[in-house]
């Protein structure tokens, strides 16, 4: 309780301070830091205090306590907003005694029969959803109806959005535009003066020509130019292709080219590629297999000098086909 003197709490901000208070002058910083902390600890103990003071009810999280209203005005950050001026709608129906009446956002139908959405896709009585449109005694022959109807919808959509301009208007003289609207106060015909377009210097229209001229699939090269044009500057590499036919007598830069890259990679990296040990054994299996395979050959021509046989046929006897007959 001896804070509550001493402080003055504001329990509806939950701010507490002391009036009297006045730091003498310290000899170094980690006293000043000791002292604000001490006074600190204080103040939070009255805020204390005095929320544990209150009424309290029971709950689930724990006691629950209303604060009350706040008795220290805070100043504002902005300026307080001044109140928009009255539209002609506004002031026509204050002076006809209208009063806004809200509408129902479900409305009926007549041509299904049922209630839809006033607004919005599939709404009730779509005038663009009628496929038939009965004629008047006032309607001039000639006229599609349907087309006359997107006309009329036309206007009312260009005579609205010219009233919304003006009221912006009215309410940019009084300094009461929306927060959304005042960015772009400059670039609309709200205010009556725009932003002073920017002069383009030379060196600009230049390289816009030059994007121009350089968009076409060709690059700008078979366009016609014009009387003092000069040539588009152009800041990029040209990509170089190697010819697809080499020259007489000359080798193809190509295969220069692929000896450049192997003897850079065989100088760099010469053993990891190739390993000479695995190379000789290689070379050796395959030379034992060739000579395994040449026996097969000179078998063949030690046959032919072996003295071959002759086969001859037994006689044939005629009476011995003729006895065989006779049985």
């Amino acid at each position: 309780m001896e804070f509550e003197s001493q402080f003055q709490v504001d329990l509806g901000n939950l701010t507490a301070f002391d009036a009297n208070q006045s730091f003498p002058s310290f000899s170094s910083r980690e006293e000043l830091v000791k002292e604000c902390l001490k006074k600190g600890t204080e103040l939070v103990q009255a805020i204390a205090d005095n929320l544990f003071n209150l009424p309290s009810t029971e709950s689930v999280d724990g006691p629950l306590v209303k604060l009350p209203p706040p008795t220290t005005r805070l100043p504002r950050e902005k300026h307080l907003p001044k109140p928009k001026p009255p539209t002609k709608w506004e002031l026509f129906a204050k002076a006809k005694g209208i009063k806004n009446r809200k509408k129902d956002k479900v409305a009926y139908d007549e041509p299904s029969g049922s209630w839809k959405r006033r607004y919005g896709y599939d709404r009730a009585n779509d005038e663009d959803s009628v496929p038939i449109i009965e004629a008047k005694m006032t309607d001039e022959p000639g006229v599609d109806p349907f087309a006359k109807r997107r006309e009329d919808k036309k206007k009312r959509v260009e005579k609205q959005d010219k009233n919304r301009l003006q009221n912006l208007k009215q309410a940019a003289k009084v300094g009461a535009l929306p927060s959304h609207v005042q960015l772009a106060a400059t670039s609309l015909p709200i205010t009556g003066t725009q932003a002073a377009p920017k002069k383009v210097t030379k060196d600009e229209l230049g390289n816009v020509a030059g994007m121009a001229a350089t968009s076409t699939a060709s690059g700008g090269k078979f366009d016609k130019k014009l009387p003092g044009e000069k040539p588009a500057k152009h800041n990029a590499k040209y990509r170089k292709f190697l010819p697809v036919v080499g020259q007489k007598g000359k080798v193809s830069e190509e295969k220069e080219q692929t000896d450049k890259v192997l003897n850079k990679l065989m100088s760099k990296h010469s053993h990891e590629i190739l390993n000479v040990d695995k190379a000789v054994t290689m070379y050796n299996v395959k030379k034992e297999k060739k000579w395994r395979n040449k026996p097969e050959k000179s078998s063949s021509a030690s046959s032919k000098l072996k003295p071959t046989k002759k086969v001859q046929k037994k006689p044939f006897k005629k009476g011995s086909s003729n006895k065989g007959k006779a049985k």
